[in-house]
């Protein structure tokens, strides 16, 4: 199926093409679950082949006159323009396959009446332990040691050869407390036995109990208790963190959050670790920074203008980088298929909205007949699931 003819390479896959709501997916998703639940529920689905984001344009091409709904990723433009085209071709949800949704103009959306959903809480652990992968691997500089043994550098043990961070009784500092930064100060701390400061609009007092059972837990076995602190005060984390870690949503307040000032504040020998948002760091200055301070490590999982890289980035030997695999393992991504899929079911089937953050009853056969996460659905007075034993 050829969209217009500047799209001319741009065609789909075609699933169950007598359904009765069309539902544009942009991108092949993970696992066969997802399609089951769209077809069984009479969609026709239309699934994206191109490996590229698809423009505006393109978009607006695709949803034509007709179109019920869209499973869109977060490299896309979800525009004003975009969101009126879908709104006028019939379109009744936009399902982001992601947690995150700053690539959507949510007040548009809620303007229009278009109920906006994403994938949360099932990605929290896998985009945690990629967090803990980046920072062991900055912390101990374990690029830098593969790439020095594939070259045939490696002629033997030496005392100083590529000297890291013992992470061990660190400072950890975490920046924005929600479900994936309390994820990773859990296995930091459980793993590592590091103090914590932490970072947010709020105290978390389910982090700090956890600290506290664990402290009880290290009493016993005659270890030093750790510390945990809530820090008002974002300059007074970076000034004290030996290792610090951003999780943080992407939105105006947090655009740049970590800029050259603030880098000035950390600690020669810290180590920066980013799977948040890129644009929350001003990759300029995190560049300028590494090659101002050897000493100072990064991991990053996303980037500021993702995929292109700031000029320099590539080059500097303190930073790993990772292609945005926060939530990559088999599971969690066929899982926010599934969810993504039962977003826009839910909403054309009229469904209440999900009211906890545990998301894995959608994975069951018997999934609760309720829509799975909504972000606007306050904005636009959506019910709220209160019946425990429906189910699909």
């Amino acid at each position: 199926m050829e969209i217009v003819e500047k799209m001319r390479h741009f065609r789909v896959e075609t699933h169950h093409p007598q359904g009765r709501f069309r539902i544009l997916v942009t991108k092949k998703l993970p696992g066969t679950r997802w399609m089951e639940i769209l077809t069984d529920d009479d969609c026709r689905v239309e699934v994206g082949n191109l490996e590229e984001t698809i423009n505006a344009d393109g978009l607006k091409a695709w949803i034509g006159d007709s179109c019920h709904g869209v499973i869109g990723q977060l490299t896309e433009d979800w525009n004003e323009e975009v969101l009126e085209t879908l709104k006028a071709a019939g379109g009744q949800v936009y399902s982001s396959y992601a947690v995150g949704y700053d690539n959507v103009d949510i007040e548009a959306a809620s303007r229009l009446g278009l109920p906006v959903g994403n994938t949360p809480g099932i990605l929290t652990e896998a985009t945690a332990e990629m967090a803990a992968a980046l920072t062991f691997a900055a912390a101990r500089r374990v690029i830098e040691g593969d790439q020095m043994v594939r070259a045939g550098r490696f002629s033997g043990w030496q005392p100083d050869l590529l000297l890291g961070t013992l992470l061990r009784g660190k400072t950890l500092g975490v920046v924005g407390a929600g479900r994936i930064g309390t994820a990773y100060a859990r296995m930091m701390m459980q793993g590592c036995r590091m103090n914590l400061l932490y970072f947010g609009r709020h105290t978390n007092e389910d982090l700090e109990r956890f600290y506290d059972e664990f402290n009880t837990f290290l009493t016993q076995r005659n270890e030093k208790p750790l510390t945990i602190s809530f820090v008002a005060d974002l300059d007074e984390l970076l000034v004290h963190a030996d290792i610090i870690s951003i999780h943080t949503p992407l939105d105006e307040s947090t655009h740049h959050l970590i800029n050259r000032e603030r880098f000035s504040l950390m600690k020669r020998h810290a180590v920066f670790i980013n799977t948040s948002r890129g644009a929350v760091v001003d990759e300029q200055a995190l560049v300028e920074h590494c090659r101002e301070n050897p000493d100072f490590r990064a991991g990053l999982d996303v980037f500021e203008f993702e995929p292109r890289l700031v000029e320099g980035l590539d080059a500097l030997p303190n930073v790993v980088l990772t292609p945005h695999l926060g939530s990559a393992t088999r599971w969690t991504r066929e899982g926010m298929a599934v969810l993504a899929a039962c977003n826009v079911v839910g909403i054309l089937k009229g469904w209440p909205v999900w009211h906890t953050d545990d998301m894995e009853p959608f994975l069951s056969s018997a999934r609760p007949k309720a829509v799975p996460s909504i972000v606007n659905a306050g904005r636009l007075n959506l019910p709220r699931y209160t019946d425990m034993t429906s189910s699909a």
